[in-house]
């Protein structure tokens, strides 16, 4: 019995440690990728700021054929918006909504995931002598949750990936 009341004391005292150590870490998760694009800020520029231009270089729209897109009508630029609804886990319900859009120089996008919450993500585009380099960045706020606190040290993980594919296919889009 005694061994059982020091197992379940030191499971407690884990579990208290997990949730302290929790609240120590960034409140701010973040991602970013980037990529050279042979081609000026003008011509990558519509590909993104028009959201039913983003079906031809989506990372995410091959994981379910089927899913249920909806858009304003508005689809490009500031104030526009699109919903996506699916059953797959990775892709999910959820909405975006272009908040600002500075031509050739900055996209920013909300985005609302339903019940896994809100970020914001955005696309830079610097050019250079015809050649653009396009970031695609995304920051959401972790909240008071532990978990989502433990979640946010993985989140680079999850969704780099996908960027990295999208703005490989962006290029490959824009370059062909």
């Amino acid at each position: 019995m005694r061994f059982l009341k020091r197992l379940f004391a030191i499971f407690v005292v884990l579990i208290l440690a997990l949730v302290a150590i929790a609240y120590a870490l960034p409140r701010e998760a973040s991602v970013a990728r980037s990529i050279d694009i042979n081609a000026p800020a003008s011509s990558i520029f519509g590909h993104v700021n028009n959201l039913k231009a983003n079906e031809e270089w989506s990372p995410w729209l091959d994981r379910d054929p089927e899913v249920v897109l909806t858009y304003s009508d508005i689809t490009e630029g500031e104030g526009a918006s699109m919903s996506w609804a699916s059953e797959h886990p990775q892709v999910g319900v959820g909405s975006m909504e272009i908040s600002k859009s500075i031509e050739n120089q900055r996209i920013e996008t909300a985005l609302d995931f339903g019940e896994q919450g809100t970020a914001d993500a955005y696309f830079e585009f610097a050019e250079n002598g015809g050649i653009t380099n396009v970031t695609w960045g995304f920051t959401t706020d972790l909240g008071m949750n532990p978990m989502s606190r433990w979640f946010g040290l993985m989140i680079d993980g999850f969704v780099g990936p996908d960027y990295e594919l999208g703005l490989t296919r962006l290029k490959a889009l824009v370059e062909g």
